[in-house]
This record gives C-alpha cells, structure tokens and sequence, in this order.
C-alpha cells in the first residue's frame, strides 16, 4: 500500500495529531521515552512509536489487534502504523533525540517491498518535517521468511542514512547470528534476560561483560523494561548507554507531556534549531512520568532500609 493510499486511512485531529482508522479499530501513536545517562542525569534521547488500537472507544490490547489481522493486510497495517508515529513525532515531539519506529521482518519478502517502505517514509519524513537523520530502524523479534531479503532490506535502509536497532536481544545463538548478519548500530536487550541476570553476581558480570564487547565494536545498548530503581542502578553500573522503563516513564498517546523532559541529541544527530510549536492539550495517556530515586539492591535481594 502506497503513502497515498495510507492517506485515506488517516484522520487528523484537531490538536494536530493524526489517527488511524482500520475497519472497526482507530489506531493512536504512543510515544515511549528512551533516557541516555548524560553528565550524570538521565535525560531523553530518543522515543520509540508504539500503536494503542482503540474500538468503540475503549483501548484494544496490541497484541489482541494484530493477532486479528489477517495476514494480507500486516504490511499495510505496519505501514499505517510507521506513518502515524512519524506525523505525530513532527507534530508534538521535542525536535533533538532520535525516533525509533518498528520494522516486523516476517512482511519484507523481496527487494520491490522494501524500496516502496523507504520511498513511503522518505514522503512521510518531509510532510512530518521530521530530519531523517534521527530515525532508527528497529528490527522486531519475529523471523523473516528470507534472511536475504531482511538483509537487502536493512543495507537499503542504512543506505539511505537510516540507523538499524536490533529488538529483544538475549544473547541466544540466533540473536547472535542476527547481530552478525545485521550490524546494528543500537541492539536493546530483552527485558526478561536482563532482569534474570542481574538476580546473581556472576550474571551481572555477563550483562556487563556483553555491553562491553557491543561498546568496542561501536554499538550502542539500551536496556529495556526497566521497572524498579534497583534495575536503573545495575543498568548505569553495568555500562549501558541508555535505559528505557515504566520506573523512568510510561508511553503517552500524542500529544505527550515529554516536552517538559530535559533532552539530549542522539549520538550521530546534529541539534536542529526549529522550535516546537505550541502544546495542545495533552491526550489521556497511561501515566504521567516520575521523578526516579534510586533504591540499592544486592544481586537478587532489596537491601533493608
């Protein structure tokens, strides 16, 4: 489906945010923060673009959404879905840290899918009046049907400027084979593998021991689903460039209240100096983000207070 055509399923509202219709579903952008600990703070460096499907105005899990897609129609739903984050990353976003948008590999089978994707962002980018130097790329977890054509995919992508993040990262032999295949510039590490291993010693030793071998190489590491502050602690100590976690802050539907959030450029983007326009009133979201303290914790035990 061409930009053109995804036009149609677009709606846009009247705090100058877009939403997506598909069927019976609206489909809304969720922006979830990504910290970077800079000079000794934690500020924004990044958002990742999350889908909320709502019907009859009531929130839809994503999972229950896709999971009812026929097959046919996940390009175009993905494609619809990268859009509205775009458009609303434009509209209400601070203008310095980087994007991060989805890629499911399943969908991508030849060359002629991927080069209509790029041709369709590169449309969506100018209208969104978004630098495309900050978008990263983050390929999903789900498996490609023809790694070959994953990897055209992901040299076109990277070709054309774009960053590539590898998703899920928990250190198995096929993650291993991907980040071989791939190079990423950014991997983000599976939140259930990392929180099993900073449970002992030795297992923190490990997590530390791979954001080393990934930081020699020139790749960036995020940790994500960081939810207590014991983990924010580990995740700073281990060497991890950035965090991203419900402990930090939730998603948001756009418009968003991150504005207000201390920011930095991603490493690789230069600062742009167009301002935000001026907020619109911010839509209901999952929860407002907190100020964090950080909680000690010895492997596996809160330490008493």
């Amino acid at each position: 489906m061409s930009y053109r055509s995804i036009l149609a399923h677009i709606i846009r509202e009247e705090n100058g945010t877009s939403s997506g219709v598909w069927g019976p579903f609206v489909l809304k952008s969720a922006f979830q923060p990504i910290f970077a600990f800079h000079e000794g703070r934690l500020s924004i460096a990044a958002f990742e673009g999350l889908i909320r499907p709502h019907r009859d105005g009531q929130p839809v899990s994503p999972g229950a959404f896709f999971s009812a897609l026929q097959s046919i129609d996940r390009l175009a739903v993905e494609t619809l879905s990268r859009t509205l984050h775009l458009l609303n990353a434009g509209a209400c976003l601070p203008r310095q840290p980087a994007i991060f948008v989805n890629f499911d590999p399943s969908v991508f089978l030849d060359r002629s899918i991927a080069n209509a994707a790029l041709v369709d962002m590169k449309h969506v980018l100018s209208d969104a009046g978004v630098d495309p130097r900050r978008i990263v790329c983050e390929v999903t977890e789900q498996k490609s049907k023809s790694q070959e054509a994953l990897s055209t995919f992901v040299g076109i992508l990277r070709g054309n400027g774009f960053r590539i993040a590898v998703d899920d990262y928990g250190a198995e032999d096929s993650d291993i084979e991907r980040i071989k295949s791939l190079k990423p510039e950014i991997v983000k590490f599976d939140a259930h593998w990392i929180t099993r291993l900073m449970e002992s010693g030795p297992g923190f030793g490990l997590l530390s021991a791979m954001v080393a071998i990934f930081a020699e190489r020139g790749i960036t590491t995020v940790f994500e689903g960081i939810e207590e502050n014991w983990q924010l602690e580990l995740a700073e100590k281990s060497g991890a460039a950035m965090v991203q976690g419900y402990v930090l802050a939730r998603p948001e539907i756009a418009p968003t209240s991150f504005a207000a959030f201390p920011t930095v450029p991603f490493p690789g983007v230069t600062p742009t100096s167009r301002r935000l326009p001026p907020p619109a009133a911010a839509a209901p979201r999952e929860s407002a983000p907190r100020a964090v303290r950080l909680v000690p914790k010895t492997f596996g035990r809160r330490l008493a207070p």
